[in-house]
């Protein structure tokens, strides 16, 4: 038996890959009882508690700790052999890789969770948390491309090279793609000084929608008519915007034309007849109500109101409201809408000529 023990195979006596092979059962087993026993009461004790950090990391410790234990646990069992220095090395390459991956993976999800626990801290949409997702894919770029740079380094590369040599090649790509890099820029100043959400009916120039999607190079509006209308960040910044729904209330302006045959004592009481319409209206507030000018063939009234909140079918029902009581108030004192009209005298002279005054 001892001296089966003591054969060598590739280096390594059978005596040896027993201990490598009892090495990583036992690494296996107790990592099988720990997620057995003290793992699942961790989970439970988390899911009584009322903050969510710790529902995050034993989360986070179950998809990307547990593994690495796992390799960790061969790893020890394969070093515990005399391996030759290329399999060795190809090891360590692998255990680097296998590291840097896991430990970007906590960075960024960690970020993430974070970021989410800060914005609903603060009272943030759920909109607004979604508008977040352009700066989290920039930003976990930036984390992977570190860990790159840092694998690199350990497999031996020259890092000052590479990063002078993306230096010269930023600065070129800076300059093919000026118009890309604007929109980027414009995502932040969109993102931080917030001129419209998702959700928010804007106005841009002669486009009219509602916001559907912030983008880092492109927002989307879905128009009245339905299309969808793609417009760049930087022609958004650049413009002036009118955004309804930051509209606390709505400035409503109407006329009115009667006719001149309306008589005086009339005309003084349509101002209180509209202002009494308007203000049975719910969710409206009466400014004023003028008899404003003379018309080439009416007599003009012009009324103001508001409409609270920004909801424009609200608005176009109080304005129907308004207008079929008007109607009706009218009819019924028998005052008269104007209308275009054109009223001919004739004026017959002594030398039986005719003179017409057209207005």
């Amino acid at each position: 038996m001892q001296s089966f023990l003591q054969q060598i195979y590739f280096g390594n006596s059978v005596l040896q890959y027993l201990t490598a092979l009892i090495i990583f059962i036992a690494g296996i087993i107790l990592i099988k009882v720990f997620k057995k026993i003290i793992f699942v009461h961790l989970k439970n004790w988390a899911a009584k508690t009322k903050t969510t950090i710790d529902d995050f990391l034993i989360k986070n410790f179950e998809k990307m700790i547990v593994p690495l234990l796992y390799y960790g646990t061969f790893y020890l069992a394969v070093k515990s052999l005399s391996l030759s220095v290329k399999v060795s090395k190809v090891i360590d390459v692998v255990s680097i890789i296998l590291v840097t991956y896991l430990i970007l993976r906590l960075a960024t999800s960690s970020l993430n969770y974070f970021l989410d626990v800060y914005l609903k801290r603060k009272g943030e949409s759920t909109t607004r948390r979604k508008e977040i997702r352009g700066i989290m894919t920039l930003t976990n770029f930036l984390i992977w491309s570190l860990g790159l740079i840092f694998l690199l380094d350990n497999f031996g590369f020259n890092i000052s090279t590479i990063i002078a040599g993306l230096g010269i090649g930023g600065i070129a790509i800076a300059l093919a793609a000026q118009a890309i890099l604007g929109d980027l820029f414009a995502y932040f100043v969109i993102f931080f000084d917030r001129p419209f959400e998702i959700g928010d009916f804007i106005i841009v120039g002669d486009k009219i929608g509602a916001v559907e999607y912030i983008g880092i190079k492109s927002t989307r509006l879905r128009a009245l008519a339905g299309e969808q209308l793609i417009i760049s960040n930087k022609d958004l910044t650049d413009s002036r915007i009118h955004n309804y729904k930051k509209m606390e209330k709505r400035r409503v302006v109407f006329n009115l034309g009667v006719t001149y045959q309306t008589k005086a004592e009339v005309l003084e009481e349509i101002p209180g007849i509209v202002k009494k319409i308007i203000v049975k209206q719910n969710d409206s507030t009466f400014d004023r109500g003028h008899f404003a000018s003379y018309g080439d063939f009416s007599l003009n009234f012009e009324f103001v109101y508001y409409v609270i909140g920004a909801d424009y079918t609200k608005y176009m029902d109080i304005q129907q409201a308004i207008n079929l009581s008007i109607y009706k108030e009218f009819e019924k004192r028998g005052i008269e809408f104007a209308f275009p009209t054109q009223t001919l005298f004739i004026e017959k002279n002594n030398d039986s000529n005719v003179k017409t005054d057209l207005s």
